[in-house]
């Protein structure tokens, strides 16, 4: 099997899978041992699992797509509370075995595990959203959150009537200040002097930052009485309930990683999700699929940023059209940042 190591970017359309394949070969597994070489992607999500209307809802859209149009089998497992790395390293291994190709643990707290199973299954292609794993037959599928965040804080800063917004993360860890930094640097570009509430729900995954709708809840209704009247939240699984909060108190909220305007789960509050800073996990997920496919598998950092985009901001919601200026400001800081005259910052 051929390995591209070059390759850097992969051009994805944002929440849309939108991707035409005509590849209809087989994939193949660990050369040595796998029990079936005709087996497609599999991937293991992270915390807060499959439901979570955001991250890992994105990852079972590239999945579901990828079955789709490939007509293989796939795999999608649900981690575990309170499970060690060696507890991750054992399920990927096992859909190694299994003849799964490309395994993919969805999120960065798969790093240890997914190295070390990766050096086990050599003539696997392993992936592994939001962290960099060096290894030959790795492919590190990583985004410019930062990007889709300022361009939230633009519509925050247009959007507030009370000058007063709020930013809630699930875990106070570097992937999720990226969030808060771009958003920051967003809101302050557009309309100097607009405040910025920022909570973090908690220090560690395990505390349940990304698995809490009532942490979020709780977060965003503290905020909405200091008069933030947007919230934008980075917090998985939680954000559901900032999402409900804001709703309830008839204030925007901005969702994220998935369009969480379009979710089922989420339809009672819709009305009052203005915008979500867009992440293509899914797109990423199919692309590799795809790429093993080919019999061209990924490997390396593969970068999904605004340029190619990995990220955006959704318009779904008419609302969004609705907000005097909104629309025209967001569109030009896209230009900003694809320009590069916008650098916009991670932390």
């Amino acid at each position: 099997m051929r390995r591209i190591s070059k390759l850097t970017r992969v051009a994805v359309g944002v929440a849309s899978l939108g991707l035409v394949a005509t590849a209809c070969g087989g994939t193949s597994g660990d050369s040595g041992d796998s029990d079936s070489k005709d087996r497609g992607v599999a991937i293991a999500y992270d915390v807060g699992g499959k439901g979570d209307q955001s991250f890992n809802d994105a990852a079972y859209a590239g999945l579901t797509k990828a079955k789709d149009e490939f007509g293989y089998t796939t795999a999608d497992i649900e981690p575990t509370e309170g499970e060690t790395d060696a507890d991750k390293e054992q399920r990927l291994v096992s859909l190694a075995k299994q003849g799964y190709n490309p395994v993919i643990g969805v999120g960065f707290a798969y790093g240890p595990a997914l190295k070390a199973a990766a050096a086990k299954y050599p003539d696997t292609t392993f992936g592994i959203v939001d962290s960099v794993v060096e290894g030959k037959n790795v492919a590190s599928l990583v985004f410019a959150e930062e990007q889709a965040s300022y361009l939230a804080g633009v519509a925050a800063a247009k959007a507030t009537k009370s000058d007063v917004v709020g930013f809630v993360g699930g875990v106070d860890i570097p992937l999720i200040h990226k969030f808060e930094a771009g958003y920051k640097q967003g809101v302050e570009d557009t309309k100097p002097g607009v405040r910025v509430l920022s909570q973090y729900l908690t220090q560690t995954a395990e505390e349940g930052g990304f698995s809490s709708p009532d942490k979020g809840k709780a977060a965003a209704e503290g905020q909405i009485e200091k008069k933030a009247d947007v919230v934008y939240q980075a917090a998985g699984l939680s954000g559901q309930g900032v999402i409900e909060a804001a709703a309830k108190a008839k204030v925007w909220a901005i969702g994220v990683d998935s369009d969480q305007y379009k979710q089922a789960a989420l339809a009672p509050y819709k009305n009052y999700i203005l915008t979500s800073a867009l992440k293509d996990v899914g797109g990423a997920v199919y692309a590799l699929s795809k790429s093993v496919q080919d019999d061209k598998p990924l490997n390396g950092t593969q970068t999904f940023d605004l340029k190619v985009n990995g990220v955006g901001l959704s318009e779904a919601n008419p609302e969004y059209a609705k907000v005097p200026g909104l629309k025209a400001a967001v569109d030009k800081a896209k230009e900003g940042i694809n320009d590069g005259s916008i650098k916009v910052k991670t932390e």
